[in-house]
């Protein structure tokens, strides 16, 4: 069947675009044809730092045939209604049917239309796309009208390898484009996306952006082995150098050891920032190496050398830069750089970094205390942590602070563990961020994210659906692997409360009140997306969380584990059963009733042997349950409910819950309630599925 091959040219497009542009293309494209009753087999989007490209495979010629029915006057309206509405159908009375609703008797006809040829579809519908294209930013160039990212030069477009002409603010469609800006900038011709791409490559380019980064990683590690050295790998400078070059050439360029002396995260920033090169280490020693990476996009006819030479020269320039700013830095304590904070906004509505070092110092303090860290060192970790923001290197790369917090505060002989802290306080930053090295540095690491969420839920900027500007979600998830990875205990409450305080001493709002518990429902649904992503059943997750009442998230956890484990049990098992019974009784018997059935069951009223012995196993199970839960010893807990499997079974086997008698029936009622007072010191069972 027949191709659609687009190809979009301009000036140089930001590596960090292509990718979605060519998303965005393929899906507006196929969508739109698709809405006209175009099917495909295929579509496929490309892109390079010079072009978009889209091929769609398996288009028909044209899009299917239409059935309209058309419905037309009353048979018995004015001769002038009838012979309009056949002229406006174009057709004669004799091709229409006659049909008979409430209303009467109508005139209808049924109009095939024969579909539109796919190539006339084309030419109207790839103008508007151009013209409409989301992208993130654009502008128009000189007089022209069209916004684009950068100038568009060409269109290539032809279906079944016929030109589709049409025209985007003067620049008419063909059958060409160009290759290589430099080694092949001469017009090639394409009418099928198979010899585009073979003649693209002669003319090297290279269009697929996997391929591009294949042939960089695997040129650079060749590169580097050969010098006995290692690539510092990088997926985020690896898709931007494959998305600033069409014909990738890695080559090595090299800086003065002298540089080395610097902290080995200034060269590599410094080197990766400005010039978008790859860091290498000694493949035996492990340590940085003063050769680097780049990635042309030429084959020089001296073999790289002078790409190499101007790259040396700039890299050494900004090396010498990022040298001074180090020697400067160092001339300051950190402790002497803390007045500097002042005039620096967290937020407009949270005060400066100060105010926010200071909350941190007494925050870090209380939790240390807690956890069992050394509160003096957390404190003095916290009154640093913010320092390195107003040093010259910070100021030139702001991903390294922390990171030169700890170098400066190396470099004054502070002790080891509370630099650490000072780096380590902003860990861990993702699901797959290191954690803090010590029990210090998660005090800290812990201070900052629980001063981070309560300063933004007092000033009402919680996420919202997909927006979370403040990264807020992942501050949360930075508490929940701090405390269950390293088994801490944490009152959050207790915490959360002490944070309050700290932003709003004076603050008499009612809604501050609030705060914690909104805090916690927040922190306990990114548990439970944290326990699903970790393989806990979502159903255990809810019936734990159901209970309520509990801030020790470290807790909530091993209630799941513990409840997983005994269900996975025949006696688990048979006792959920048996539960859920029970609830589901009470839960339909109460809505009857319209009230609740809670309380002890009266003893007297007890007169078969069967409820006697349950009334007794519950009273039983439900206090060495509470116990056993009142000192989280879970384990011990489920022991206690399965004690409850026998009496459970053998209740229901043989006694009617709903007797004749009322007072029989409410105090069985009452006698059923208490099985679901008793699990409820676990989870509610009625939220376990099975």
């Amino acid at each position: 069947m027949p191709e659609l091959l687009l190809e979009l040219l301009s000036e140089e497009i930001p590596a960090r675009m292509q990718q979605r542009a060519a998303e965005d293309l393929r899906a507006l494209v196929t969508e739109a044809l698709v809405e006209r009753g175009l099917s495909y087999e295929g579509a496929q989007a490309h892109a390079t730092p010079r072009r978009l490209v889209l091929s769609m495979e398996g288009l028909p010629a044209a899009a299917a045939e239409t059935r309209e029915e058309r419905k037309g006057p009353r048979v018995d309206a004015p001769q002038n209604a009838i012979d309009g509405f056949l002229k406006s159908a174009g057709v004669k009375l004799s091709d229409c049917r006659v049909i008979d609703d409430r209303r009467g008797k109508f005139y209808v006809v049924d109009i095939l239309r024969k579909g539109r040829e796919t190539p006339g579809l084309l030419a109207q519908i790839l103008p508007a796309i151009i013209q409409s294209f989301p992208w993130p930013k654009s502008m128009r160039w000189g007089s022209s009208p069209l916004r684009w990212i950068r100038p568009l030069k060409s269109i290539l477009c032809t279906f079944d390898g016929e030109t589709v002409p049409f025209s985007v603010d003067g620049i008419p469609s063909g059958n060409t484009t160009r290759g290589h800006r430099f080694m092949a900038p001469q017009e090639l011709v394409a009418r099928r996306f198979e010899d585009y791409a073979v003649s693209l490559a002669r003319a090297k380019v290279m269009l697929d952006a996997k391929e591009r980064r294949g042939t960089i990683l695997t040129e650079a590690k060749n590169l580097a082995f050969a010098q006995g050295l290692e690539l510092i790998e990088d997926d985020g400078l690896l898709n931007e150098t494959a998305g600033i070059v069409e014909w990738p050439v890695v080559l090595m360029g090299k800086f003065e050891p002298a540089f080395l002396a610097l902290p080995p995260e200034i060269i590599t920033t410094s080197i990766k920032t400005h010039q978008k090169c790859f860091s290498l280490r000694d493949s035996k020693t492990g340590l940085l190496s003063n050769r680097y990476l780049l990635v042309a996009n030429l084959l020089a006819n001296d073999g790289g050398a002078a790409i190499i030479a101007g790259n040396n020269r700039v890299v050494a320039a900004r090396l010498a830069d990022a040298k001074f700013f180090w020697d400067q830095d160092r001339k300051t304590s950190l402790e002497s750089r803390l007045p500097f904070l002042d005039p620096i906004t967290f937020h407009a509505k949270l005060g400066s970094q100060s105010a926010r070092v200071h909350r941190l110092e007494t925050l870090a303090e209380s939790i240390a205390t807690t956890i069992g860290a050394d509160a003096a060192k957390a404190r003095y970790a916290a009154r640093l942590a913010k320092a390195d923001l107003v040093t010259g290197v910070v100021g030139e790369f702001p991903e390294l602070q922390g990171v030169m917090g700890r170098y400066y505060a190396l470099a004054e002989g502070i002790d080891p563990e509370i630099a650490d802290a000072v780096r380590d306080h902003y860990r861990p930053q993702g699901p797959s961020d290191a954690f803090p090295g010590s029990i210090v540095a998660e005090a800290v690491a812990l201070a900052d994210k629980i001063d981070t969420l309560v300063g933004f839920w007092l000033i009402d900027e919680k996420p919202t659906g997909s927006k979370d500007p403040y990264a807020l979600r992942r501050a949360a998830l930075g508490v929940i692997r701090i405390l269950l990875e390293h088994q801490r205990r944490l009152p959050l409450t207790q915490i959360f409360k002490k944070s309050i305080e700290l932003h709003a001493p004076k603050s008499a709002s009612p809604e501050r009140s609030t705060i914690p518990d909104s805090l916690l429902a927040f922190l306990a649904d990114r548990l439970k997306v944290y326990l699903r992503e970790q393989g806990a059943r979502h159903d255990l997750i809810e019936a734990v969380f159901s209970v309520g009442g509990a801030d020790d998230l470290l807790m909530i956890v091993k209630r799941v584990e513990a409840l997983a484990r005994f269900l996975d049990t025949e006696d688990g098992r048979n006792l959920l059963a048996g539960v859920k019974r029970a609830t589901n009784i009470i839960r339909i018997e109460e809505k009857k009733d319209k009230r609740v059935f809670t309380g002890l069951p009266n003893s007297k009223l007890l007169v078969q042997a069967e409820e006697k012995a349950l009334a007794t196993a519950i009273a039983s199970a439900d206090a060495q349950t509470r116990k056993a839960a009142d000192t989280e010893d879970f384990e011990a807990a489920m022991r206690a409910l399965a004690k409850l499997r026998p009496p459970v079974d053998a209740f229901f086997d043989k006694v009617t819950v709903n007797a004749d008698d009322p007072s029989f029936r409410e105090n069985r009622l009452r006698l059923l309630g208490r099985i679901r007072t008793a699990t409820l010191a676990v989870a509610d069972f009625s939220k376990i599925e099975g």
